[in-house]
C-alpha cells in the first residue's frame, strides 16, 4: 500500500484556522486576574485601613503582628528592617496566594492568558518546544497539595473573622453587643465563596478518594468526595467569584476605616 508522506509544520504565533473571537476569553482572565495582583499588592503593602470595628480584611486575617490589641504577637519588633513595609499582610498572603497560583485551574488559565501556552485551542504559541511541568520552575506546581492544607485552615481564621464581626462594641468600648452590619454580610459573602472554591480543589477529592479501593464500603469518604465533587463541578465559578469577593471585601473594610464609605447596621 503505498503512502504519502505529509510535511508538519509549526503554526506560527497567533495563527489559526478558528473565525470565532477565541481571543475573547484569554483577554478577559488577563484583564482579570492583573486587576486582582495589582490591587492585591498595593493593598498588602499599605499596612494600614485594614481593621475597622469589629471587622478584618481576608488579606490580612489573621494578623500576627501590627496593632498591639489586635495581632498575635503584638506591635511590630523594634529589629524589623526599615527596607521591610510592615504589613502584616505580607507575613501571610503567601498561603492563599501560593494556593490560586499551583492551582489546576488557574494554572490553565495563566498559561494562556500571560504566557500564551497555547493562547487557545488550535492557536499557534511562540515556543517551539513543550516542557511540561517536570523542570524547574513549573516543577514547584507540585506542592499544590501542601498548599491546600494551609488554605483550609485560613478558612477557620475567616470563621472566627466573622465570629467577631458578630459584636459590636458600645460607646465606651467595654460592653459587646450582638449585631450585624453590611460588612457582616461582606465577610460572610467572602467566607461562602472561599469555602466553595477550596472544597472543590481537586487535590481534596484526590485526598478523600485516593486512600481506599472503594468509596462504597465508606459510606461517610463517599459523601464527602461526592460533596467535593459538586462543588468541583463549578470550580471555575468557585474561581472567580472568590477572587473577586476577597478583594471587594478588603475594599469594604479599607473604605469604611478611612471614612469614605459608612457601614450600614441592619440591627
Amino acid at each position: 500500500m503505498s503512502s504519502i508522506d505529509v510535511p508538519l509544520h509549526g503554526s506560527r504565533f497567533g495563527q489559526t484556522s478558528r473565525r470565532d473571537l477565541w481571543w475573547v476569553q484569554p483577554l478577559l482572565t488577563f484583564l482579570g486576574l492583573s486587576l486582582f495582583i495589582v490591587y492585591a499588592t498595593w493593598a498588602a503593602l499599605q499596612g494600614n485601613h485594614y481593621r475597622y470595628g469589629p471587622y478584618l480584611s481576608p488579606f490580612y486575617s489573621p494578623q500576627v503582628l501590627g496593632d498591639a490589641t489586635h495581632a498575635w504577637f503584638g506591635a511590630w519588633p523594634r529589629w524589623w528592617p526599615s527596607w521591610i513595609p510592615m504589613s502584616a499582610a505580607l507575613l501571610i498572603l503567601w498561603a492563599p496566594g501560593g494556593f490560586r497560583v499551583t492551582c489546576y485551574y488557574y494554572r490553565g488559565a495563566y498559561y494562556k492568558a500571560f504566557w500564551a501556552d497555547p493562547p487557545s485551542c488550535t492557536v499557534g504559541e511562540p515556543r517551539k518546544i513543550y516542557r511540561g511541568e517536570r523542570s524547574f520552575p513549573l516543577i514547584l506546581q507540585n506542592i499544590h497539595r501542601y498548599f491546600l492544607y494551609l488554605a483550609l485552615l485560613f478558612l477557620f481564621f475567616l470563621l472566627h473573622d466573622l465570629w467577631r464581626a458578630l459584636w459590636f462594641f458600645d460607646a465606651s468600648g467595654l460592653h459587646a453587643y450582638f449585631g450585624i452590619g453590611v460588612g457582616t454580610l461582606v465577610l460572610a459573602a467572602n467566607l461562602v465563596l472561599l469555602g466553595g472554591y477550596t472544597f472543590g480543589c481537586h487535590s481534596l477529592r484526590h485526598l478523600i478518594g485516593g486512600c481506599v479501593d472503594q468509596l462504597s464500603k465508606s459510606p461517610a469518604r463517599q459523601a464527602a468526595y461526592n460533596c467535593v465533587g459538586c462543588f468541583n463541578r463549578r470550580h471555575m465559578l468557585w474561581a472567580w467569584m472568590s477572587l473577586f469577593s476577597v478583594m471587594f471585601a478588603d475594599l469594604y473594610v479599607r473604605m469604611c476605616a478611612m471614612g469614605i464609605w459608612t457601614d450600614r447596621r441592619l440591627f
